[in-house]
């Protein structure tokens, strides 16, 4: 068993898009829409498999009108100590929020966090 993917709900599909493949590296399939559901959604992927999808439309907001964007978190690796400092320095010379600052986790981790463009909190491995 493996995991197959991981779906986040975008508040901008395209920005949400743009910020994964500009920052990380994923590749985008093309855009899937059903205009009935007013739904959309890309499939981003690694070169080792891994995959998220970017959702838009359909049930994205909550009864009471917010939006019901994200999840808790997921993590990328960047495959390096050095990786992951570079990145989160990329990111908040970008104006990208840092949720978390390069530090060895107590569990042996060497992690930064960033927010995305929805406020999804990613974080960055070594």
């Amino acid at each position: 068993m493996k995991i197959d993917h991981i779906a986040i709900w975008a508040d901008d599909l395209e920005l949400l898009r743009e910020f994964y493949e500009k920052y990380f590296g994923f590749a985008s399939g093309g855009k899937y829409e059903n205009p009935k559901k007013n739904f959309s959604s890309y499939f981003l992927s690694l070169g080792d498999g891994a995959r998220i999808e970017l959702m838009a439309g359909g049930p994205a907001k909550s009864a009471g009108g917010e939006s019901a964007a994200g999840l808790a978190h997921f993590a990328i690796s960047a495959g390096g100590k050095e990786n992951v400092d570079a990145l989160t320095e990329r990111l908040r010379r970008d104006g990208y929020r840092i949720l978390g600052e390069p530090r060895t986790t107590g569990d042996g981790y060497y992690e930064s966090a960033v927010s995305d463009p929805d406020g999804n909190r990613v974080e960055i491995t070594a």
